[in-house]
């Protein structure tokens, strides 16, 4: 079942979705130094919102590559193919 926080993501629109990236990671930017400075009061909340800032990345290439052509996507897997031979 898919969570809240996922399905609330799926609801944004493209411009919406950077704009709650690039808020979500000034406020992590935010936490750190106020974390390293005088001590949060659940310093557990850094985690969680590096984990929603994966989330919204996640959201934003998997619609990138919902909207690659064939020929993109086979060219897409032809270079990962090689990068997996020169690993």
């Amino acid at each position: 079942m898919a969570s809240e926080k996922y399905t609330s993501i799926k609801g944004l629109d493209d411009d919406a979705l950077r704009d709650e990236i690039f808020a979500a990671e000034t406020e992590l930017q935010r936490m750190k130094i106020q974390n390293s400075v005088t001590g949060l009061e659940n310093p557990l909340k850094i985690k969680e919102l590096r984990r929603d800032i994966a989330r919204l990345n996640t959201e934003v290439r998997a619609r990138e590559l919902a909207a690659m052509t064939p020929e993109q996507l086979a060219k897409r897997s032809k270079i990962r193919a090689r990068r997996k031979l020169n690993k």
